[in-house]
C-alpha cells in the first residue's frame, strides 16, 4: 500500500505537476502577480528578485494563465548562462521571428517585423528566469534591445526574474542605464506561517482529502524549517507524509516532522 492509499489521496499533493489554473498564491503573492500584469499591460519591463523556492516560478505561471493569448506572446527561458548566439536566438522566437545569430541580423529582422506585429496588436513577453546568471555581455545587449522602440511603442516588455544579487548586479554603474528602463521591480517574500498552513490544506485537498493531516505543531515546525519556502516545503511535507503511512498512523504529528527535518539536514550535509 503506498501512502497516496493510507490517505485516501488521489495524487501526490506536493508534485510540482499542477495545472496553471489550479496554482495557489497568498495575498502578498496575488499582489505580485498583480504588479506583474499591470506592468505587462503598460508594455513595460519588470524585475522580480526573490529568494530560493519562494515561489517566483508560480508567479510567473500564474501570469501565463491569466493573461490573454490573443495579446500577449509569452517565451519562457530559464537558461540564463546562454552564450550571445543562442540568446538571439532565444528573442527571436519570443517575437515569433525566424532566429538570428548576431546582433545585425536580430535588428535587421524586428525593424521588418514590428509593423506586422502592430497590426496584429500582439505584444510579445520575453520573461528570462534565473536572470542573475546571465552573462555581462548579455545584460548590455538588453540595454540595447530596451532602447529600440518603434513609434514611441515598447518593442516587447521584458520580465527578469532571479535571486536578489540581480537587483544588486543591475545597479552597479554598467547596467544602471538597462534598470532604469525596468520600471515595475518586484519581489517575493517567503510565505507566513498562516499561508503555509492554509497552503499545506489546499494542496491535500486538490489531492482529494478534506480531513486535516497534519497537526497544528507539525505545521508550524515546517514553516520553521522551511522560513516559508514552499519548494523546501514541498519535499518536507511529502517526505513526512510517507514517514506517517510508514507509521501506519492517521496524522502527520510533530515529532515525524522533526525526524524528517533531520535526515533532509544530514543528507544536504553530506
Amino acid at each position: 500500500m503506498t501512502y497516496l492509499d493510507s490517505f485516501g489521496l488521489k495524487e501526490p499533493p506536493f508534485s510540482k505537476e499542477i495545472a496553471d489554473a489550479d496554482l495557489w498564491l497568498p495575498s502578498s503573492k496575488q499582489a505580485v502577480a498583480d504588479g506583474l500584469l499591470d506592468a505587462l499591460t503598460e508594455r513595460a519591463s519588470v524585475v522580480l528578485v526573490g529568494e530560493p523556492g519562494v515561489g517566483k516560478t508560480c508567479v510567473l505561471r500564474a501570469i501565463r494563465h491569466r493573461v490573454s493569448a490573443a495579446g500577449y506572446r509569452l517565451t519562457y527561458s530559464h537558461n540564463a548562462t546562454l552564450g550571445r548566439r543562442d540568446f538571439y536566438r532565444q528573442l527571436c522566437l519570443a517575437l515569433g521571428l525566424a532566429p538570428a545569430a548576431t546582433a545585425g541580423n536580430f535588428f535587421y529582422a524586428v525593424s521588418s517585423h514590428v509593423e506586422e506585429l502592430a497590426r496584429e496588436r500582439v505584444h510579445p513577453v520575453f520573461l528570462l528566469d534565473e536572470a542573475h546568471l546571465l552573462h555581462q555581455d548579455t545584460l548590455d545587449h538588453l540595454h540595447i534591445l530596451l532602447n529600440y522602440q518603434w513609434d514611441s511603442r515598447a518593442l516587447l516588455s521584458l520580465v527578469l526574474v532571479g535571486l536578489p544579487e540581480l537587483r544588486d548586479r543591475l545597479a552597479l554603474r554598467r547596467n544602471r542605464s538597462l534598470y532604469s528602463r525596468l520600471h515595475h521591480r518586484l519581489e517575493i517574500d517567503p510565505l507566513a506561517p498562516n499561508d503555509t498552513a492554509e497552503y499545506l490544506r489546499l494542496r491535500l485537498r486538490h489531492a482529494g482529502c478534506e480531513r486535516e493531516l497534519f497537526a497544528s505543531d507539525a505545521m508550524a515546525l515546517l514553516h520553521e524549517a522551511t522560513a516559508g519556502a514552499m519548494r523546501d516545503l514541498d519535499r518536507l511535507a511529502a517526505a513526512a507524509l510517507r514517514e506517517t503511512a510508514k507509521k501506519k498512523r492517521k496524522l502527520v504529528e510533530r515529532d515525524v516532522v522533526a525526524r524528517v527535518i533531520e535526515a533532509d539536514t544530514r543528507e544536504r550535509d553530506r
